[in-house]
């Protein structure tokens, strides 16, 4: 199964890639092929990794950032990593973290229709994707498509998804799984982040982003796990500390399983499963350390 890390549906569907044609007919034929190939993303549901021969379950930022705009949180470029942070990073590894940021941060702003965030944030992931020696991703092509398709969501999140999954396919390719590791961590980090700044926000229905916080107590140990043949690189080792630091913060947090007998139609044969399952966090200012150590992590990536 293809790891899809960015803009994915919960089946782990990646659209097909198409090729751009100067020919007319053969560019509204591909829009016509990109638009019956979106996935459905669907704010719940985790997306499967194989990374080293491993299976991890993940929810991809697409995800999380739907779930904060479902909530009801209005856009704010503010929590945003700035575009022109990228001429500050300086090597692969920061690159990578960041470049997933960025990611997200696409993700995030093509979700409430952004057209000159979108091409600003587009630009700069073109410029880190270049240093990193994946152009051909994000190039003018791309760009310019997404220039053509503004104000169709679907058909940008697809594109970017499209993009995100041939870079994931290069690194395996190429043996790189440890740039494609960091590129997933700095887009999860930058989701997490993007739904701690909802939880804070008066405006916000803030009950299912603390669900989808501590629910990350799972992913952590997956990315912990993830970043382990990697432990030696001092860069790394930071990184593995503070993801395992925080992962201790949140052995407090718990899920309390509700049973409720399920009901079944007969007529239609359909049998409703209504139990539910609730998070706790046992002591009443774990959610706020949770929140700061996530906050302190992301701004010492992006700096």
């Amino acid at each position: 199964m293809k790891k899809n890390f960015l803009l994915t549906s919960a089946s782990g569907v990646v659209v097909t890639v198409l090729l751009l044609s100067s020919c007319k007919n053969n560019n509204q034929n591909a829009e016509k092929a990109l638009q019956a190939n979106i996935p459905k993303v669907d704010s719940n549901n985790a997306t499967l990794l194989r990374i080293n021969n491993q299976i991890f379950s993940i929810p991809s930022p697409i995800q999380t950032a739907l779930l904060v705009k479902k909530s009801g949180y209005a856009y704010n470029k503010q929590i945003l990593n700035p575009a022109d942070n990228y001429s500050k990073y300086d090597t692969k590894y920061k690159k990578a973290l960041n470049l997933g940021i960025y990611g997200a941060d696409l993700g995030y702003i093509s979700l409430y229709d952004q057209t000159q965030d979108a091409l600003m944030y587009l630009a700069s992931i073109e410029k880190l994707a270049t240093d990193i020696g994946i152009a051909d991703m994000f190039n003018a092509g791309l760009v310019k498509r997404f220039q053509q398709n503004m104000g169709k969501q679907d058909s940008l999140l697809s594109m970017v998804s499209q993009a995100f999954a041939r870079s994931d396919a290069y690194f395996k390719d190429n043996k790189q799984n440890d740039i494609s590791s960091l590129v997933l961590v700095g887009g999860w980090i930058e989701s997490l982040y993007f739904a701690v700044q909802a939880n804070t926000n008066p405006q916000a229905n803030p009950k299912d982003i603390q669900r989808r916080i501590a629910e990350q107590k799972i992913s952590l140990v997956n990315l912990v796990k993830m970043l382990q043949p990697y432990k030696d690189r001092p860069e790394c080792a930071k990184l593995i500390k503070d993801l395992s630091d925080l992962s201790t913060i949140f052995d407090d947090v718990t899920f309390v399983y509700n049973y409720i007998p399920p009901t079944v139609d007969v007529k239609n044969h359909l049998t409703n499963i209504n139990s539910t399952s609730d998070v706790k966090f046992e002591n009443s200012g774990d959610l706020k350390i949770i929140s700061d150590k996530i906050i302190a992590i992301r701004n010492q990536i992006a700096g």
